[in-house]
Order: structure tokens, then C-alpha cells, then sequence
């Protein structure tokens, strides 16, 4: 059927799909019915009949009777305007096949199966197979398929696993010229901070901030951008805790790299006191922690041997392996409490973090009694947090019965990397008892309430006592996240570079990385000695 319209609109002409040349005049003069209507409703009645030949068309190619009639037309209409679907034309035997179980041994046999779907097309047509054989040729091509993307994928998570453990080799060599410098060079062994410098450590009206890491590198990013962004430096002083091995290189760099008028101060575990005094239970806990994961992980070549186990499980699994998680730098927050007996706040600040804001105004904020202020990840339409949308059930096992019957799988996550703590608020409380009990009964259940570090046990012992803070202070995701804009990274507080990525290890974003590269002095001579460099 055709239809012609006159360029005035006045004339509307309608052609029968019949083969001779008779038509329709309709004419509209003085007449008071709109030519719109008229118009429409020839437009309509078009649409319909073509409709109705699409129909047609689609029947025979199923191979069913041909549908031309209007009873038939409200057969295939009817199921479809009343939301009822109308019988699936798929052969069952294509369901069968799909549904079968997965033979392993066909998919050994990948020589024989098509590699690529031009090779599947062509296939098909040199053999015109029925339909079972082609169901059965086309689930093998997407079986084999889908096992090398697996693998590739797991390959992947293990190539991540040991860049992400190992101490490049630069680093390395940065702390061994640095220990012996501490060693040969008295400049290097300089107290910190100097002594007229020591009353400021305990002084509230200073904003006390707190670094615990064995990465000297790090440290020193996190060192700087925090005085360099601040508008009071001479009121910051930092707290860098490290472990014994680390203690003299991490004096030696701050020693001779001066971040005047901050005050830094460099200090080991075993030079507090609380942390000498018997078995602090946090070290009681990772000595059990160390032997369950020997014992029941059965290291990174048992989770990638695993055929069953999805890649993104593997990943979690391989992540859990990581040293950090095993790590007293890791765990250390939970004891700040008795590290800093004299302080009454402070704001904790993880080493793959940059500070990119004055981050006095932190002291201001309202906890409203509340220990912990940290930003919230449950709130995905936020676009400082969209990456990291997480609540109870994304980190705790809640298949466990020990995890089910205490806790709400929705209740709201909140970030470790930049956490505001009222050590005051914090001493009236149970949180690191609290804390030790869950470690342990991890241990217990051969570490199958959870399987990722430190927070978890934090959001259990933290529970009630989170004070939700702006987004704006803390952006997650840049260790992961390769989506993340440099622009959105820019504009927040704080960037924190958690998940495998690190900013000091090849495997980093190359269009993220200078946020954190812009804090390293590439022409240092330690750092030119250690090959360190930008890209």
C-alpha cells in the first residue's frame, strides 16, 4: 500500500498494494473535519496493514501456516497487548542441549571447535547441520571461550597478586641506602623531633596526625602533601610509627628531609611502652592468623588450581594473601588508645593516601559523641564513594551462622585510610576488646567469617560509634578503580589509592599516578641513586 500526499496538505491519495491503478480520492475543501484527522487515520490504517505483512512474513519464516486474516492477526496481537507472551518458536531440543552439564573432555578438544565466530559461520554453512548439532557446535564454541577467559582473567589477579607483594626493587634499595646512611652519617640520626620541639607531641591544641608504615617512600608522599596543603603548618605534627627493621632508614629520610615548621616524629613499636609490657593481644592474633592461612589457604597455586571458583572469588581470595593484611602496620590503629595515652584526638591517615586540602578544619567537626569519623560507602550516587558501594554483606560471610544471627547484611560500610578518632570517647568504650574477640573467632572458624584484613573486624567493633563525615574528605578507589576521572580525583580531600594499583608500583594508573608523583622529588639524591622515577 502506498499513500500520497499533495504538498498543500489539501489533496490525500491512497494506493491498494493490488496491482491495478485504481485509488481513493479524498478531498477536503470547505468541509469542517480537519484534514489533520483524516490524515492520521490514513497513517494509521497504513501502519496496520504493514503490521499485518511483517506478521505474515515472520510465520512463514518459522514455517507455520501463513497469517493474513484478522482472526489470526488477534491470535499473535492478543498475548502480546494483555502482557502474556505468546509460545516460544526455539526448538526444546536447543534447551536441552544448553542445559546439559558442561563436558570437559569436548572442551580439551579445542582444536576441533570453532575458535571465532566467523569460523562458526562458516562452518555452519559448509555443513548445514540440524538443529541439535548446531546447538551442540555453538555451546562448545561458547564453553571453551569462556574457560580462556577465565583462566585469562585468573592470570591476571595472580600476575597482580605478586607485583602487588613484592618490594620493588627500588624501594628496596632506597631503604638499604638509607640504613646506611643512618649508620655512617650523623645528620641522619638526629632526634625527631628536636627537643625543644617534644612538649608539642602531647599537646592538644596542635593537630596531631598519625602515620603507621614500613614504606619510606610512602610515608614521605603522605608527609608532604599534608604540610604542603596545609594553611597552619607549624601546628601539624605527625606521628609516623613504624616497625624496628624500618625505624632507622625512616629516620634517616626525615632527618634529612626536614618538613619545616611541622613537627615529625619517628617512632618504633618497641620504643613505646604499653606496646613492651606482656603479649599485646593484636600480636597473639596474627601469630594464629599466620598459621590458619598456612594450613587451610594452601597459598596462591592451591586458589588459582581451583576450577570451580569464579575469577572475581579467586581475586578476593588471592588479595587475602596479601602481606598487608598480615601486616602490624595494618593492625596497629586499634591499639591508638594506648599508643597515645595523652592525646584526646587525632586523625589516622593510611600511607597510600595524598593529602590535597588543609585538613584542619577535621577538628571542627562535630562527632557527636561518636569515635570514628570516616566516610560512608553505602552511598553509590555519591561520586566520591560510586566506586566503592559496600555495606555489611560485601565484606562479612553472611553464610556463616556466627555472622547471621549477629549482624544486618545492609547495614552501611564506612572507610579505614582517613578516620578522624576521639581517643577521649574511644577510652570510654569496648572497641578493641571488641575487635580482638572477632579476630579470634575468625581464627577459630578457620577464617571463614571474612576474608579481607583489618576492616572488617573494624566495622564489627566500630559498630554504633561511626560518626558519617563528607565524602569530599575521603576518595576511594584509586588502587582499583581505573574509571576514576583525574579530575574527580582532584577535587576531593583526600585521594586514597587503596586496592592492588599502588602509585609506587608499575602496575599503577599511569593517568592517576601524578597526583601522588608530584609529592616525590625526583632530583633527590636517593632517589636518583634508586632509579625512581615519575613513569
Amino acid at each position: 500500500m502506498q499513500l500520497y500526499v499533495s504538498p498543500s496538505l489539501r489533496h490525500i491519495t491512497v494506493f491498494p498494494s493490488k496491482g491495478f491503478r485504481e485509488f481513493v480520492k479524498v478531498k477536503i475543501g470547505s468541509r469542517r473535519l480537519s484534514y489533520r484527522m483524516v490524515f492520521y487515520s490514513l497513517l494509521l490504517f497504513t501502519f496496520l496493514l504493514r503490521f499485518v505483512f511483517v506478521l505474515t512474513a515472520v510465520e512463514s519464516i518459522e514455517g507455520e501456516t501463513k497469517c493474513s486474516t484478522i482472526g489470526c492477526l488477534g491470535r499473535k496481537l492478543g498475548p502480546r497487548i494483555l502482557g502474556r507472551r505468546s509460545e516460544s518458536t526455539v526448538p526444546e531440543v536447543i534447551y536441552e542441549v544448553l542445559e546439559e552439564p558442561v563436558d570437559q573432555s569436548e572442551i580439551q578438544l579445542g582444536a576441533e571447535i570453532p575458535q571465532t565466530l566467523e569460523d562458526f559461520i562458516a562452518e555452519i554453512k559448509d555443513e548445514q547441520p540440524d538443529v541439535k548439532t548446531f546447538a551442540v557446535k555453538l555451546k562448545s564454541m561458547v564453553t571453551l571461550l569462556e574457560e580462556r577467559t577465565r583462566i585469562a582473567k585468573i592470570q591476571e589477579y595472580l600476575y597482580r597478586h605478586v607485583a602487588s607483594s613484592s618490594i620493588p626493587k627500588q624501594l628496596h634499595c632506597l631503604t638499604l641506602r638509607l640504613a646506611n646512611e643512618h649508620s655512617t652519617n650523623a645528620k641522619a640520626r638526629l632526634q625527631l623531633p628536636s627537643a625543644e620541639f617534644v612538649p608539642a607531641l602531647v599537646d592538644n591544641s596542635f593537630f596531631h596526625f598519625v602515620v603507621a608504615s614500613d614504606n619510606v617512600l610512602a610515608a614521605s608522599v603522605v608527609a608532604s602533601s599534608l604540610v604542603r596543603n596545609s594553611l597552619h603548618p607549624e601546628k601539624v605534627v605527625l606521628h609516623i610509627v613504624t616497625d624496628r627493621k624500618t625505624y632507622s632508614p625512616m629516620q634517616a629520610w626525615f632527618s634529612l628531609h626536614p618538613l619545616e615548621p611541622a613537627i615529625i616524629e619517628v617512632k618504633a613499636l618497641h620504643h613505646f611502652d604499653w606496646f613492651t609490657k606482656g603479649k599485646v593481644p593484636v600480636l597473639e592474633a596474627m601469630e594464629k592468623d599466620q598459621q590458619v592461612r598456612s594450613q587451610f589457604r594452601g597459598g596462591s597455586s592451591a586458589i588459582v588450581a581451583n576450577n570451580t571458583e569464579k575469577p572475581y572469588v579467586i581475586a578476593a581470595k588471592l588479595q587475602a594473601l596479601s602481606p598487608k593484611y598480615n601486616s602490624l602496620m595494618n593492625h596497629i590503629r586499634i591499639h591508638l588508645p594506648e599508643l597515645f595515652p595523652s592525646l584526646d584526638k587525632l586523625v589516622f591517615l593510611d600511607d597510600d593516601i595524598v593529602v590535597q586540602t588543609d585538613l584542619s578544619p577535621l577538628w571542627d567537626i562535630d562527632m557527636n559523641g561518636k569515635v570514628n569519623g570516616a566516610v560512608e560507602t553505602c552511598r553509590g550516587e555519591d561520586k566520591f564513594v560510586i566506586v566503592m558501594s559496600k555495606r555489611f554483606k560485601s565484606y562479612l560471610n553472611f553464610s556463616h551462622p556466627l555472622v547471621s544471627n549477629n549482624f544486618d547484611p545492609n547495614e552501611c560500610a564506612w572507610a579505614y585510610g582517613m578516620n578522624i578518632f576521639d581517643l577521649q570517647a574511644w577510652r570510654r568504650t569496648n572497641i578493641s576488646q571488641t575487635y580482638h574477640h572477632w579476630i579470634q573467632e575468625n581464627v577459630k572458624s578457620d577464617l571463614s567469617l571474612w576474608q579481607l584484613g583489618t576492616l572488617p573486624p573494624g566495622l564489627i567493633a566500630f559498630r554504633s560509634h561511626v560518626h558519617a563525615i563528607n565524602p569530599f574528605w575521603h576518595m576511594l578507589g584509586l588502587g582499583y578503580q581505573e574509571t576514576t576521572t583525574i579530575e574527580d580525583a582532584q577535587s576531593a580531600g583526600v585521594a586514597h589509592f587503596n586496592g592492588r594499583a599502588k602509585p609506587w608500583l608499575d602496575i599503577a594508573f599511569p593517568h592517576l599516578r601524578p597526583l601522588w608523583t608530584k609529592y616525590v622529588d625526583f632530583s633527590d639524591r636517593f632517589i636518583k641513586g634508586c632509579h625512581i622515577r615519575a613513569s
